[in-house]
């Protein structure tokens, strides 16, 4: 199967791209490792496939609207 091919199919199946959906994987991803774990922000990077803490921060904004940091300050507080 080409990739166009597969790219088309995944999409009418799932209803986003293949990197959409992976995207938002990472994305979340990097939301549970910031809430959970006292990992820093570079090593959430890693551990989610960026290579670095700025390439984790721009994509973060951009899923959330907001820097891991600052997420990471938002969801440890108390309800």
């Amino acid at each position: 199967m080409s990739r166009a091919a597969f790219a088309a199919r995944f999409t009418a199946l799932v209803g986003q791209s293949p990197m959409e959906y992976v995207f938002g994987c990472r994305m979340r991803r990097a939301e549970t490792l910031l809430r959970s774990d006292r990992l820093t922000v570079a090593a959430v990077a890693s551990q989610v496939g960026y290579g670095s803490e700025s390439a984790l921060s721009a994509a973060f904004v951009r899923y959330s609207g907001t820097t891991p940091g600052a997420y990471r300050s938002s969801s440890s507080e108390p309800a």
